[in-house]
């Protein structure tokens, strides 16, 4: 209903434990031959967390995104309390607004794609 192929999964004080994409549920699935109903978040989610700070440079998390190859990253704060998500769509957006104002762009197409082709890459 919410058109998001992410969601973060919080703990009760808020930090993020990790997240879980549309990709997870249907892998999960397909291998644990049960029905989605009867997973459970925790059997699905993975260890290692990629997060970015809200006031961090994006030109320092397009190459955590490269590395991890995530189209999406939790924003969190010093404590590790969720603050939002942050998708390559979102920097795709931006750069296109900053594009069409003709502002002087800190973020470019060509970072951006340079970013995708990593996150689509075939891993090793």
């Amino acid at each position: 209903d919410g058109d998001c192929g992410v969601l973060p999964v919080i703990d009760q004080a808020n930090k993020v434990l990790g997240v879980i994409t549309d990709r997870d549920i249907c892998m999960a699935v397909a291998t644990k031959h049960r029905p989605a109903s009867a997973i459970t978040v925790g059997e699905v989610l993975s260890g290692t967390v990629y997060v970015c700070g809200p006031d961090e440079d994006l030109s320092a998390v397009l190459p955590r995104m490269q590395t991890a190859q995530v189209r999406r990253l939790p924003v969190v704060d010093t404590e590790g309390t969720l603050c939002g998500m942050l998708s390559l769509n979102d920097l795709i957006l931006r750069a296109e607004k900053r594009l069409r104002s003709k502002k002087n762009a800190t973020l470019s197409y060509a970072a951006i794609m340079e970013t995708l082709k990593a996150i689509c890459a075939h891993r090793s």
